[in-house]
């Protein structure tokens, strides 16, 4: 038998993970004219890309991610444009309501805080909640709704960038996993486990929940870990609801958000997680979970009482300490960039941390602001680790 090549392949910059973070990076890189590289182990939009809620939201996150967010949402907007295509894209807004008048006041602080940074959101009683939506149980108290957002499909979103961007001129190269990276004065060179090696300038690291194994073949340690989301799919009922719709609440299993597809069935997720394991590749839903979800969807919408429940999912994510994201170069080699640990947050804002990415890429700067989410804020946690 012949063995396989290992001709070294060239471009300006390599991505390691086709999720939506390489392949929205691997797009905008190409509307700045660099040729890149993207290595996929499985299929793009394969790992949390696809599995997730499918939430493009900008409110009840931080305050120091909304410049990413709204950069997120412009991208969002121009998504057939850009592609071609929508991924399902809709613009129905989004619905945060509580239970308590003391989250109602977090509600509200958070709709003060935020309207400076470019995000107006429109506060309700629950008497304007039951005017407006009218399916709310009467111990919703406020809601806090923010018209611009919307939702789209994971299924289709990640696949619809790669697409793109090899339609743009990106070598999306799947079933290729890379083995071990090596960097030296020319740049970095992937190894992958057919025998093929790919050579760049610059790297991006975007491997999702086994991003972290890549950043310590560079010696900078991040205390990843994986954690499968629980998500569920009721059967179609009559189309009635625009905005994805969130319980906003410090309970962990109260949580709970849903929003309704164009074909009538209800997608749900949230609260609390189940295992993942990101070296045998598996997650799995556990089935009080899916009970407990059932009992707080009915307690928060009693008209979905009797729906009936028709498929369980879940994926493996990335989660960080303090659940911020690791982006942004890399704290001790030139030339390596990294983009992971989005903590079940990334989706929505996938399209804005690919037009970031490739703008630092590209130019050497960005104007979204990345202080909070360099890797070298772990460097103090990591000696710890190994001092103990």
């Amino acid at each position: 038998m012949t063995a396989p090549p290992t001709t070294t392949h060239g471009a300006d910059v390599l991505v390691l993970g086709g999720g939506l973070m390489g392949a929205t990076t691997a797009f905008f890189l190409r509307q700045h004219g660099l040729s890149v590289t993207l290595l996929e182990r499985e299929l793009v939009g394969r790992q949390a890309s696809g599995t997730n809620f499918g939430n493009v939201r900008r409110q009840g996150r931080e305050l120091h991610q909304m410049p990413l967010a709204n950069r997120a949402r412009a991208v969002w907007g121009r998504i057939r444009e850009l592609l071609g295509e929508d991924a399902e894209f809709v613009p129905y807004g989004h619905l945060r309501v509580c239970y308590t008048e003391k989250q109602a006041a977090a509600l509200e602080k958070h709709a003060h805080d935020a309207k400076p940074l470019g995000l107006d959101l429109e506060l309700y009683t629950a008497a304007q909640l039951h005017r407006r939506w009218g399916i709310f149980a009467p111990g919703v108290v406020a809601g806090s709704y923010s018209p611009q957002d919307g939702h789209a499909n994971p299924r289709i979103a990640g696949p619809a960038f790669g697409r793109a961007a090899k339609r743009a001129g990106a070598q999306i190269i799947e079933h290729a996993e890379v083995l071990q990276v090596e960097h030296d004065g020319r740049g970095f060179t992937a190894h992958t486990a057919d025998g093929r090696r790919f050579h760049a300038p610059q790297m991006l690291v975007a491997c999702g929940a086994w991003s972290h194994h890549m950043a310590e073949q560079f010696g900078e340690r991040v205390p990843l870990e994986a954690r499968g989301p629980q998500m569920g799919v009721t059967e179609p009922l009559p189309y009635a609801l625009g905005p994805s719709i969130g319980l906003s609440s410090p309970v962990e299993h109260e949580g709970l958000y849903f929003r309704q597809i164009a074909r009538g069935n209800i997608v749900f997720g949230g609260g609390l997680k189940g295992p993942a394991h990101a070296d045998h590749v598996r997650a799995y839903v556990q089935p009080d979970n899916v009970l407990r979800q059932m009992r707080e969807l009915r307690r928060f919408v009693p008209a979905f009482g009797n729906v009936q429940l028709i498929r369980v999912w879940s994926g493996i994510e990335g989660y960080t300490p303090d659940w911020q994201p690791v982006m942004g170069q890399s704290a001790k080699v030139p030339g390596l960039h990294y983009a992971f640990g989005f903590n079940g947050e990334g989706f929505a804002i996938s399209p804005g941390v690919g037009e970031t990415m490739a703008e630092l890429m590209a130019t050497g700067t960005t104007s979204i602001p990345l202080e909070h989410y360099a890797i070298g804020r772990f460097a103090t946690h990591s000696r710890l680790t190994t001092e103990s």
